[in-house]
């Protein structure tokens, strides 16, 4: 047990974001809203908590105020616990003068925070994955084989192997060769028999490649040398990993559950709307690993004369005649009588309006926050305190791609449309 003590790991938040834009154009990408209550970065945060690895540090960089905020309300442990949550935001020192240039390097520049932690084990996490997974088990393997890394792994299909870096493995389930998103005969050259980690032959066959997740387990000692040996090595899948395999007992560890980098808009959107399906994929309602998140305290939310169904809806929102369809409704959401939501993300709103100033809105021809009566939101990703009005339609009836609208007040990705985070749709508005 002594061994899982000196634990720290280390969750990687600082990317821009890019993909997700504009959902991360106000926020880290960590700090997204998810499932109607969560952010993103309560997934790896919790499985951690579960998992008895309490000494955690967030790396952020862009965009993390309203990350830091999320995490000082809700990481609180006891003082009597060692446990702790610390945001580490990239800095510049007379040593160290620039930004966060990687995954790596983000590391390497947070190493002097790090060590003071007696510190011999160090586990490196993502921001932006949906999974949930005993890290106990992660770190038994590492220990088990006394490896220097340990990278957990997914089997993959041909499809979707070519989307990832992959992993050539030998009998002991050590690893020998790394290949970044490779194609064709590269491809079929990184081919695994997945039953040596317990797969059957039929998911060998079907799934016969190791995709590296993006999480790995260093030797402390190990990680300092590797980052310390190249300072132009700023990336963890490109360049620390190809060479810690070329000289140090790499292993593997399979993760044959559900997971999912929501890195992009369209995964985000499918995966959050899975959520509400009656099986999905990713269950919330597990009270034996469970996802927390900050407390609010809210009231229980009131639904009259509506039609829901395949839909999750948050604490203290207020729904009137209306008509839900495979969609996330989130805190504190009031959608007016009349209104339709379909295969949408409704994440909600900061706070509550109060009936003087829905009134004050109402003389001055202004939305309130959330959705107004008779409107129509199909396929679409509505951010917090946005502002609806009355009989909008949001439906993408000529299937753009991709747009920018007038103003930032919406955006099309992938087919979705976007309202970003206090934006307003004026009344009676076609998109």
């Amino acid at each position: 047990m002594a061994q899982y003590e000196n634990v720290v790991a280390v969750i990687l938040g600082g990317g821009a974001g890019s993909r997700l834009f504009p959902l991360t154009k106000d926020r880290a990408k960590p700090a997204v809203p998810l499932g109607g209550k969560y952010r993103l970065i309560d997934v790896p945060i919790s499985n951690c908590i579960n998992s008895s690895v309490t000494q955690i540090f967030v790396l952020t960089q862009y965009n993390s105020a309203s990350l830091n905020r999320h995490i000082s309300r809700t990481y609180r442990f006891s003082s009597f616990s060692t446990g702790f949550v610390e945001v580490l935001a990239a800095e510049q020192r007379r040593d160290s003068p620039d930004w966060f240039q990687g995954t790596a390097d983000a590391v390497r520049q947070t190493l002097p925070h790090i060590q003071d932690w007696r510190v011999n084990t160090v586990l490196i996490l993502s921001g932006d994955h949906l999974y949930r997974m005993d890290y106990r088990q992660f770190l038994k393997r590492h220990f088990d084989t006394n490896a220097d890394v340990t990278i957990s792994v997914i089997p993959a299909n041909t499809q979707d192997a070519q989307g990832f870096g992959l992993l050539k493995t030998s009998g002991d389930g050590r690893i020998v060769e790394f290949k970044e998103k490779p194609t064709g005969s590269q491809l079929e050259a990184m081919r695994v028999d997945t039953t040596q980690f317990g797969l059957t032959e039929t998911e060998s066959q079907n799934r016969p490649f190791l995709a590296s997740m993006g999480i790995y387990i260093f030797n402390y000692e190990r990680l300092v040398e590797l980052l310390n040996e190249d300072p132009n090595r700023f990336d963890f899948g490109g360049e620390i990993i190809p060479a810690a395999i070329e000289k140090l007992n790499v292993q593997a560890h399979l993760f044959n559950n559900y997971w999912e980098d929501i890195g992009t808009i369209r995964a985000f959107y499918q995966a959050n709307l899975d959520l509400a399906s009656p099986l999905p994929k990713f269950d919330f309602f597990n009270d034996a690993d469970p996802i927390y998140t900050r407390s609010r305290y809210l009231p229980p939310s009131k639904v009259h004369n509506s039609d829901i169904d395949n839909s999750m809806i948050s604490e203290g929102c207020i729904l009137n005649g209306v008509y839900a369809r495979n969609s996330i409704i989130g805190l504190r959401s009031r959608i007016d009588e009349g209104a339709r939501i379909e295969n949408s993300i409704i994440m909600g709103a900061d706070f509550f309006e109060s009936f003087e100033e829905i009134q004050q809105n109402v003389h001055r021809a202004k939305p309130h926050v959330g959705i107004g009566a008779n409107s129509v939101v199909r396929r679409a990703i509505i951010d917090k305190n946005a502002r609806i009005g009355k009989n909008v339609r949001l439906i993408n009836q000529h299937n753009v791609e991709t747009r920018d609208g007038k103003g930032g007040c919406y955006f099309i990705r992938e087919g979705i449309i976007i309202v970003p985070k206090n934006a307003t749709i004026q009344d009676g508005t076609e998109i």
